[in-house]
């Protein structure tokens, strides 16, 4: 079973009440300005409205999920969710540090949430375009076009920020902890939060650099 089959499962058995689910907004503006998945379909994020005393703090959560490093896993990851919003769910269980349970996220249950999916294959980096292959990487322009509708959507005015995410999700927010602190003016408390996001250029337990090599693979490809 997969997470979303063990999270049903357990509320239906009385484990709790249900999570939230929060739909899929397609970034319109998005195909203008080429930011687009891996197969050129639009990308997507999830928002639900903070309210009372956070109205105007923000969650902004960046979807893990791997990379593709070379031609043939970039293929097949742009026929899955991963690569195409056509195969997005409609509709996403806002659970942990995105719920909007007091008991079960007490930080962050009343803030403006948002997920952002991934769909480029190269933690929202890469640059570039593989016509023989139809493949789009165009990691860099949907981080900048998810930002601009976000701001536009309210996060201009945030009194506090937080950039998160997990895996490449993780190396994804340190990457952009950086851009992400320039967007707001310097008296908005802004912060990032990567979980599991480090990958250390080390030998393994064979005697080599797989990290190394298969990083390497990713950034020439996609242009990181």
């Amino acid at each position: 079973w997969n997470a979303t089959e063990l999270e049903a499962a357990y509320y239906g058995a009385g484990g709790g009440s249900p999570p939230l689910l929060v739909g899929l907004t397609l970034i319109q503006s998005a195909a203008a300005k080429g930011a687009v998945c891996l197969d050129g379909s639009l990308p997507g994020y999830h928002l639900h409205r903070g309210y009372g005393s956070e109205a105007n703090s923000w969650v902004v959560n960046l979807e893990g999920g791997g990379w593709c490093n070379d031609i043939k896993s970039c293929v097949y990851r742009k026929r899955s969710h991963h690569g195409s919003s056509y195969f997005m769910e409609k509709q996403l269980q806002f659970t942990g540090i995105l719920s909007d349970k007091p008991d079960e996220n007490p930080d962050f249950y009343n803030w403006n949430r948002v997920k952002i999916r991934y769909c480029d294959g190269a933690s929202f980096l890469g640059e570039g375009y593989n016509k023989a292959a139809g493949l789009y990487f165009r990691g860099q322009r949907i981080w900048l076009a998810a930002m601009e509708e976000l701001m536009s959507n309210g996060m201009h005015y945030a009194n506090q920020a937080l950039l998160s995410g997990c895996s490449a999700g993780g190396l994804a927010t340190i990457q952009h902890c950086d851009e992400f602190r320039a967007l707001f003016p310097r008296n908005t408390k802004v912060k990032c939060l990567a979980d599991a996001g480090m990958f250390l250029d080390v030998v393994d337990v064979a005697g080599g650099h797989t990290m190394r090599s298969f990083f390497g693979g990713v950034v020439s490809l996609q242009g990181a």
